[in-house]
């Protein structure tokens, strides 16, 4: 592995989930300290940044943050949207950025063999990181945007043995639960705008060819806390004049499921790195959903029976 600065000038390439969003922006510059890692899974090289804060102890077992970016997008993007080393850096826990596979670079959320292929290779990392730091194997969460945050909703099914909790943003999937029939309750807490221009709030087709089918997401919601056996009475609160938030409570395992509703919100990450307005919709500046995530994920370890 190896530290360095980068600079990075590119044209912007969106993709939905798995809606293909071709559009062109200014350039994009990152400065950010990162560490290069690369393993092999399935017979292909795979690979991933990582950011370990200073205050890291070996003696002390210490939280792992996996966090996915979203189609046709790379790890350094999402580190730089998401920010989550700033807060790793107060808090103390690790995270790792792997880059999805093919060109551009997917997560593959629905049941296939590339699908397996991205498990095997997550769960691989988590071994690699285990293997080299001090990982608390009950506080390892995973989370993404847009196609990251599907593969987020594919880990709960696939490494709930393994992953204590997840955290999606703009990424409601319309993926079947019934490949999803072996997994521990999860807790879930999600961030989703109404005028999301790529996955539609109210669900349905997406306006942006070729019009994939999204779920509602108040519904998709629902269903989460229905698969965690959940209360059936949600608790309500506004958060901000643009925010609500939605919380399932009473669930199995307290695995409880949160919805952040963004009003006027578009397919973006709450409180991190602004994209253009007019590629994704408006940035809520109202609520930061690294913050909130990290709030959540301290308060649902891994439960094992």
């Amino acid at each position: 592995m190896k530290t360095r600065k980068i600079v990075i000038g590119a044209v912007v390439v969106l993709i939905g989930l798995p809606v293909v969003l071709v559009l062109i922006a200014a350039v994009w510059i990152y400065a950010l300290d990162r560490t290069n890692g690369a393993i092999v899974s399935s017979g292909r090289p795979r690979s991933y940044l990582l950011y370990v804060p200073p205050r890291y102890d070996r003696a002390k077992p210490t939280p792992l943050v996996i966090s996915m970016h979203g189609a046709a997008e790379w790890p350094a993007q999402q580190m730089n949207l998401s920010r989550w080393n700033r807060l790793a850096e107060t808090q103390g826990f690790i995270v790792v950025y792997p880059s999805g596979s093919d060109v551009p670079k997917i997560w593959h959320v629905e049941r296939s063999a590339g699908l397996m292929r991205d498990v095997r290779f997550i769960s691989a990392l988590i071994d690699t990181l285990e293997a080299a730091y001090n990982i608390d194997p009950t506080r390892i969460y995973a989370n993404g945007v847009s196609n990251g945050g599907g593969m987020a909703f594919a880990l709960s099914c696939t490494l709930s043995d393994r992953i204590a909790a997840v955290g999606m943003v703009a990424a409601a999937q319309s993926l079947p639960w019934s490949w999803c029939t072996d997994r521990r309750p999860v807790p879930m807490i999600a961030f989703h705008g109404t005028a999301d221009p790529i996955a539609p709030y109210s669900g349905g087709r997406s306006p942006v060819p070729p019009g994939d089918l999204f779920p509602n997401v108040p519904t998709w919601t629902a269903n989460w806390a229905r698969r965690n056996r959940c209360g059936l009475n949600p608790v309500d609160s506004v958060v901000a004049m643009d925010v609500t938030r939605r919380e399932y409570t009473h669930c199995a395992d307290h695995a409880a499921v949160v919805l952040y509703t963004i009003r006027g919100g578009g397919h973006s990450w709450p409180g991190g790195k602004p994209l253009p307005e007019w590629m994704v919709g408006p940035t809520s500046r109202s609520v930061d959903a690294t913050s909130q995530m990290w709030a959540f994920f301290r308060a649902h370890p891994l439960q094992r029976n």
